[in-house]
């Protein structure tokens, strides 16, 4: 029997990104969990097949909402789980973060027990289940207490925003519903991802955005920045889909939490200059803080030892930076061709 697919956040970044690399590397059936109101622009590409019913569906259900997620558990019976649905946006946390607990701690919990349940109806229900945490969750680590190698599975906790607390539940929660319930679950803290339809709230996605902005006119030649000085390793989110990929299908192993990131490390600041050379008015441009942009707490230093996951798995990173820099900001180029009116930020 073809396997089916659970993809919670299918019409984020990631999410979209993991079902094009699904639909075309394997026969699975794809259900993507929405939202009614959720936007559906990153998944456009979709929708003619989805119309069809050709191998990919939208359910509606949402993290705070239990009845609709058992409804969506029990209906598909996935064989593979990927979580990716979250309050996503660490500066949004500091002003919403009674939101962000519930949905990123409560919902995965609410999750987690709409399957163990069905698991409990039926003996023979064992999914994989991949939940998403964050390499946030290490926030803040002084230079002294970062291993030589990098920030490796072992390193201390240090959330730096609500957002990063709440993905510390995550990560815990995944861990203890398969160590509680012989459920296989196992997390992941992906470092700093991006490419195309990156949301503009974070930091190489609004530059790119504004940018593409000032090449058009539709802004004067400011690109507004916050703190540049944090350290960055980038990975490209079409490497990041896969490596979910050979998390659930490489000999997955109940419990297990692995860091995964990229090879490129540079500061904010270094990221915005490459953005800027690639731009037909980088003479033009100037860079102003916008004091907005700032967190009350920047994580920092954020450079990750994959060793433990590329070694079980054999996954490597092989798109470049560079390609994933000029692939980003082609993105928002070739959103203004259909849209002329963009919130600035």
């Amino acid at each position: 029997m073809k396997k089916r697919v659970l993809i919670t956040g299918i019409t984020g970044m990631v999410g979209s990104h993991l079902a094009d690399f699904l639909l075309e590397n394997t026969d699975w059936d794809i259900y993507g969990v929405c939202r009614w109101r959720s936007p559906l622009d990153n998944v456009e590409q979709l929708l003619e097949r989805a119309n069809k019913r050709d191998r990919i569906y939208f359910e509606y259900a949402d993290l705070n909402d239990q009845i609709s997620l058992i409804k969506v558990i029990n209906n598909i019976k996935p064989d593979y789980i990927f979580h990716l649905a979250a309050q996503s946006y660490p500066m949004t946390s500091f002003t919403a973060p009674i939101e962000t607990l519930n949905t990123n701690i409560l919902g995965t919990c609410r999750l987690l027990e709409a399957i163990r349940n069905l698991m409990e109806q039926d003996k023979d229900y064992k999914p994989v289940v991949h939940v998403c945490a964050s390499s946030e969750v290490f926030g803040k680590i002084p230079a002294d207490k970062k291993p030589k190698e990098g920030i490796n599975e072992e390193c201390p906790f240090h959330p730096a925003s609500p957002y990063a607390i709440s993905k510390v539940g995550t990560d815990l929660l995944g861990r203890y519903y398969a160590e509680a319930y012989g459920m296989i679950v196992m997390t992941t803290r992906m470092f700093t991802h991006t490419g195309p339809r990156r949301g503009d709230v974070f930091h190489e996605s609004t530059f790119a955005k504004q940018i593409a902005m000032i090449e058009k006119g539709l802004i004067p030649p400011v690109v507004k920045v916050g703190n540049l000085e944090s350290l960055r390793t980038y990975a490209d989110v079409r490497d990041a889909v896969r490596a979910y990929y050979m998390l659930v299908t490489k000999n997955p192993i109940a419990g297990e939490y692995y860091n995964i990131g990229g090879r490129y490390t540079c500061t904010v600041r270094e990221t915005l200059e490459t953005l800027i050379s690639l731009s037909t008015k980088k003479d033009e441009i100037i860079v102003e803080i916008d004091p907005e942009r700032l967190r009350p707490i920047d994580a920092d230093l954020q450079v990750p030892d994959c060793r433990k996951f590329e070694e079980h798995t054999g996954w490597q990173p092989e798109i470049s930076y560079k390609q994933t820099m000029e692939d980003l900001l082609n993105y928002w180029r070739n959103r203004l061709e259909k849209v002329d009116t963009f919130l600035t930020r």
